[in-house]
């Protein structure tokens, strides 16, 4: 099957505006944020923030990751989160009880679909998921981090992606999300346990075979060009974000 679809990291000039737009739509239309509520979120954390896109031939994104890369001045923003009302924890002290490395865990801040046939969404989702792993694997990525909504946090299980709650937290309201969960995954044991539980998704989503119809691109084009060295791969872990 040719590809309709195309997958894209790092994006940047029309692409990363394509990113954005997919982005305040996605949230306006699941959690109500308009595009100034997201600026004023995420607009500390820019300077890390990387987006993974899915596009059509015409370059409009139809699917966005936005991640939070370790480095940028204002940290991961889910450990800063959660020091806040509801939860009300030390996020530097909930990541070192987990056995979280913060200079190889990247947080995945916003993730979502546009609107389509609900087939068509979720064959974007899972082919973001691809896109997701294989970016920690080109990175050397041990961890990621996030808030996540329990919708997606359900879907993301359904495939073998299990996460685990921060400590000291539980699902609440979060950003116009009705439940939402701080949670974090090693990305090792979390992918050991899909390919011996779930082997069909891990199959799909870990290795890529079967996603039809979306063009993934060599590991290199996964690695992100920062002139800075990639730290030593440990063992991994994932933050996930508000998706």
């Amino acid at each position: 099957m040719s590809a309709d679809t195309w997958m894209h990291f790092d994006a940047h000039g029309a692409l990363l505006d394509s990113a954005r737009e997919c982005e305040a739509e996605v949230f306006l239309r699941w959690f109500g944020n308009t595009r100034q509520q997201l600026d004023e979120e995420y607009d500390p954390y820019d300077d890390s923030s990387v987006f993974l896109v899915l596009a059509d031939s015409s370059g409009e994104v139809l699917g966005a990751v936005r991640l939070l890369v370790p480095g940028g001045r204002a940290g991961l923003k889910t450990l800063a989160d959660i020091g806040q009302e509801p939860w009300g924890v030390d996020g530097a002290r909930a990541s070192t009880a987990v056995g979280i490395e913060l200079a190889s865990t990247w947080e995945i801040a916003t993730l979502g679909v546009r609107r389509g046939t609900a087939a068509s969404g979720l064959r974007l989702s899972l082919a973001l998921y691809h896109g997701l792993i294989t970016v920690a694997r080109a990175n050397r990525v041990t961890s990621f981090v996030a808030i996540l909504d329990e919708r997606v946090r359900r879907l993301l299980g359904s495939v073998g992606i299990l996460t685990r709650p921060l400590p000291g937290t539980a699902p609440a309201p979060y950003l116009g999300s009705v439940s939402s969960t701080p949670i974090y995954a090693h990305l090792t044991p979390l992918l050991e346990n899909q390919r011996r539980h779930f082997p069909d998704a891990y199959r799909l989503v870990t290795l890529g075979i079967g996603l039809d119809g979306v063009a993934v691109p060599t590991l290199d084009a996964f690695r992100l060009r920062t002139g800075e060295p990639v730290p030593a791969k440990r063992e991994p872990s994932v933050l996930i974000g508000h998706w």
